[in-house]
């Protein structure tokens, strides 16, 4: 099979065979997924619920995402060892869906997006992964970063805004506005929670800081409460409905199938139709995109730390089928996070059921712990989520790049940065992409270069006769440059005189360099310039023979090499 292969092909579940194929599955294997999956869900299920709850749907939609498509994913999917759930980077996204359609329209634009995914996992466009350059990606991942951190403000500070405005520019007005009346409770709360994440010894547990931070956050917010200095919590938040009756917090209970559509909608419902979806679809397309460059950068990020190899289609598909299956348990849509997959990895995991059993261990989680779940503090969930932006925003990343890369990618990664702030992810990420495609043409044309070599030895085997001369042309004769390179050549030979263009150098002509190279031909009949185009690569060959070029042009003709050239000049 290709070394390439792992891009090139569309395997089901490769991850997991591959996996067990490779070892001999054993007790002692399992005991490691096993420790592995148990740490992973203690980091999961706090981040689970803040990430929920930061997209605008309650928290167990976003424990029923980390059990269902923590669960498909993992047994589906291309990355050994790839831990997937709810992540930081879909809620900017995902929080505009929710406040519109509810759970329903969010559930619904992540079944699209799972779709989307699978698609894309068959049409095999998991490599295009390659195609993103890195300020795109550090540029959006910043800008979601600092998205997310302004989002928080309101529970970390207790400021108690309840209607805030659409876009995040607005919201930051609005929440910086609202400082003076920040309640001291709040704050208490958030700041013992920080803390401890800030100080946990990370050397020496391999878990890290988020669920003990929440504990002693939630301490601390049941003795404020005591002493008549109230909180507000997941149970204040949140409610949920059981036989008629409405209990606060979390619900005891299995992720239950539903049809996405039916799911908690705003006042008035939620209706699946036509109109309905062609609404949905620029979402699913992002949750898609971005859902495809997270888990691709996850799987990546995985392979280098060790040593073993993601299959980029597989991957696509496990997390499409994962985003299909999800909807239908009320989960909301989820990717591979970076974070829990590398603390899978330091946690002992040897194959995919290590994510699988972290699921298992999320949902014993929900049906043990639900009533405790409700008591944790809004407060301690935006510190949580404050730290999580923090590591999402790669900062020491984008002080290099902006400290050592081009001007011309600093250019893309403060485009992709302040349009994910000011407008959305997906603007940000086509802008920063055409951005990124134009600047590199600029640069690749600069390098197309035209140069008099009648005078190298080397090239000609001696003297030039009167009235001739031989040019070398090197680079890609693309729309970008030919024009550019044939005008320059056309300037610099007088009329009826004879040329020589050795282009072995020319690496590729496509539809605008012919076009180019049809007007130069024109240009030089009208003046009468023979043309001796010589040496031509495969690809070039291939589009001049094509467009007719040698025999439809009579002041140009091909000849296979230069040396057949200076032969037909000294024969003259």
């Amino acid at each position: 099979m290709s070394h390439r292969s792992h891009l090139t092909t569309v395997r089901f579940a490769s991850a997991l065979r591959d996996a067990l194929a490779e070892e001999r599955y054993t007790l002692r294997s399992l005991r490691s997924d096993a420790l592995a999956g148990l740490t992973i869900a203690v980091v999961a299920i706090p981040l689970a619920m803040a990430l929920a709850i930061a997209a605008g749907a309650p928290p167990q939609y976003g424990l029923y995402s980390a059990i269902v498509a923590g669960l498909v994913a993992a047994l589906t999917g291309g990355s050994r060892f790839s831990v997937s759930g709810p992540t930081a980077a879909f809620v900017v996204v995902l929080a505009p869906v929710t406040a519109r359609y509810g759970v329903a329209g969010l559930a619904t634009a992540g079944l699209m997006a799972g779709l989307i995914l699978i698609a894309l996992g068959v049409a095999k466009l998991g490599r295009l992964i390659e195609y993103v350059p890195e300020p795109v990606t550090v540029g959006f991942t910043s800008g979601i970063a600092l998205v997310i951190a302004i989002l928080q403000l309101n529970d970390l500070l207790g400021l108690g805004l309840t209607d805030l405005p659409e876009h995040t520019l607005a919201k930051a007005g609005a929440l910086l506005g609202a400082l003076p009346q920040a309640a001291w409770q709040s704050v208490a709360v958030s700041a013992a929670t920080l803390l401890v994440i800030l100080l946990w010894p990370k050397e020496r547990f391999i878990v890290p800081g988020y669920a003990p931070a929440i504990v002693v956050g939630t301490l601390v917010s049941l003795a404020l409460a005591a002493s008549g200095n109230p909180v507000d919590t997941i149970g204040s938040r949140f409610t949920y409905e059981v036989g008629g009756a409405l209990l606060h917090g979390i619900p005891r209970s299995l992720p239950a199938f539903a049809l996405p559509w039916s799911l908690p909608a705003p006042a008035g419902g939620f209706t699946l139709s036509l109109s309905m979806l062609k609404d949905l679809l620029p979402t699913a397309v992002s949750i898609a995109l971005l859902g495809a460059i997270e888990s691709l950068l996850c799987a990546v990020v995985l392979d280098r730390s060790t040593g073993t190899r993601h299959h980029s289609n597989g991957e696509l598909l496990g997390q499409g089928i994962a985003n299909v299956v999800a909807p239908f348990f009320g989960g909301i849509p989820s990717t591979a996070a970076i974070a829990r997959s590398s603390a899978n990895v330091t946690a002992g995991a040897r194959t995919p059921l290590a994510a699988a059993i972290h699921s298992a261990f999320v949902l014993v989680g929900v049906l043990l712990l639900a009533p405790f779940l409700g008591l944790v503090p809004m407060a301690s969930m935006a510190a949580v989520l404050m730290v999580v932006a923090w590591k999402m925003s790669e900062a020491p990343t984008a002080v290099t790049l902006l400290r050592r890369a081009s001007r011309a990618d600093k250019l893309v990664f403060a485009t992709c940065f302040s349009l994910t702030v000011a407008v959305d992810m997906v603007v940000a990420i086509t802008a920063g992409i055409v951005l990124a495609a134009f600047l590199f043409m600029r640069d690749v044309a600069r390098f197309t270069q035209v140069r008099d070599v009648s005078y190298a030895e080397r090239y000609t085997g001696g003297s030039v006769p009167e009235g001739w001369r031989v040019v070398k042309i090197t680079g890609a004769m693309f729309f970008a440059a030919a024009e550019r390179v044939l005008t320059q050549l056309l300037a610099e030979t007088p009329s009826h005189s004879n040329l020589i263009i050795y282009a072995d150098g020319v690496t590729l002509l496509d539809a605008g360099g012919i076009g180019a190279l049809e007007r130069f031909a024109e240009e030089c009949d009208a003046r009468g310039i023979r043309v001796l185009l010589a040496d031509l690569q495969p690809q070039p060959a291939r589009a001049a023979i094509a467009a007719g070029i040698g025999s439809r042009t009579p002041s140009v003709e091909l000849t296979p090499t230069l040396a057949a050239a200076l032969e037909v000049m000294r024969a003259a």
